[in-house]
């Protein structure tokens, strides 16, 4: 590396850290957790995350039936006792639960669009699914 590049970097990185958001500037409301289920959540968002990318790879490939399968085995509202849901709810607030069954719900919509087999009108419904995720994570964040 340089050393104009090096002296770039390094003033990238001053400037990213005066500008970056503290822990204090989180106004996102806390959720409090027993520890297991706060490793429960963490798994089965990034399980989540995890199928929302095996659902783009499917589409890029045409491989519409598989990415319905995987939305709504993983993430639709097939998926709600395999992620413990009923046991999730009471320790969120009506918020969190509503964003929830909202993309829960969203995927579900999502899988049946995809088994049409029109992948134009599939893809324009991912942003419904993963528009809650960002709402949810905007707004809580877990302890």
């Amino acid at each position: 590396m340089s050393i104009k590049t090096a002296i770039r970097f390094g003033a990238l990185v001053l400037l990213m850290a005066i500008n970056a958001p503290s822990f204090a500037d989180d106004t996102r409301q806390m959720v409090t957790l027993p520890e297991m289920m706060q490793q429960h959540m963490m798994a089965n968002m990034r399980d989540h995350l995890l199928s929302l990318n095996e659902i783009l790879d499917n589409m890029a490939k045409g491989n519409l039936d598989e990415a319905g399968r995987i939305a709504e085995m993983r993430l639709g509202m097939s998926s709600l006792d395999a992620h413990g849901a009923s046991h999730m709810a009471p320790y969120m607030p009506q918020g969190m639960r509503d964003a929830g069954t909202a993309m829960h719900r969203a995927a579900s919509r999502f899988a049946l669009k995809a088994g049409e087999g029109e992948a134009l009108p599939a893809y324009k419904m991912i942003g419904d699914i993963t528009a809650n995720c960002v709402a949810c994570h905007a707004a809580y964040r877990i302890r």
